[in-house]
């Protein structure tokens, strides 16, 4: 399972990395409303997972925070570097499941419209490696789609998703990710809808 997503996933992306940054013309704002709603101290060190093309980074660099961007796509990340003008940002190429760093060195670590790409076992090793790498009481924002209550929104955003998205999608959608968040040691403090129903920030503390 595990080759079967790499090769999956890798050849994916490297092939797409050209027009991913189209959709930042939906999602500009909302990599603002992240970098606010993590609202850490002054100078703290964010990873940002699944960096892709690095947006969500920039908007917490444009912060003043101290960010690491990684991500296992060479492709993305030429993107990232080719636009990045902060020098407190820096984008590494690294396995999510394998976060080279050692244990609570950021104050805070953040997924973005990522973990809808993997099968859950690789979810779970996600978001446990984001848990290590994270200090105790620091902040983790996952930020994902989600559908809205009414049901044919719910019916058009979910096939519409699906006709674009990775084939992981449609398992991931119909899972409470909450619990999976909760599974992994994270506290859940804060929930905020965006994209009119269609995307969650779930922000939470890495509990004792």
């Amino acid at each position: 399972m595990d080759e079967e997503y790499y090769s999956y996933i890798k050849e994916l992306f490297d092939k797409h990395a050209r027009f991913y940054d189209i959709t930042e013309i939906v999602l500009s704002g909302v990599r603002t409303k992240v970098a606010n709603f993590a609202n850490t101290r002054e100078r703290a060190r964010v990873l940002d997972v699944c960096t892709g093309t690095g947006r969500q980074a920039f908007a917490f660099a444009k912060k003043g925070y101290e960010v690491i961007g990684i991500d296992f796509s060479e492709g993305m990340l030429r993107i990232a570097n080719k636009n990045n003008k902060y020098d407190n940002l820096k984008f590494k190429v690294s396995d999510a499941t394998n976060i080279p760093f050692e244990n609570n060195y950021f104050d805070v670590s953040c997924i973005s419209f990522a973990l809808h790409d993997m099968p859950l076992n690789i979810r779970e090793k996600v978001l446990q490696e984001m848990v290590r790498v994270t200090i105790l009481g620091g902040i983790i924002v996952v930020v994902d789609y989600s559908l809205p209550k009414n049901k044919i929104n719910r019916w058009l955003i979910y096939h519409f998703a699906k006709s674009y998205e990775s084939k992981y999608y449609p398992e991931f959608i119909k899972f409470d990710y909450r619990e999976l968040l909760e599974k992994a040691g994270i506290e859940i403090r804060e929930e905020l809808s965006i994209l009119l129903g269609a995307g969650k920030i779930l922000k939470g503390i890495k509990a004792g």
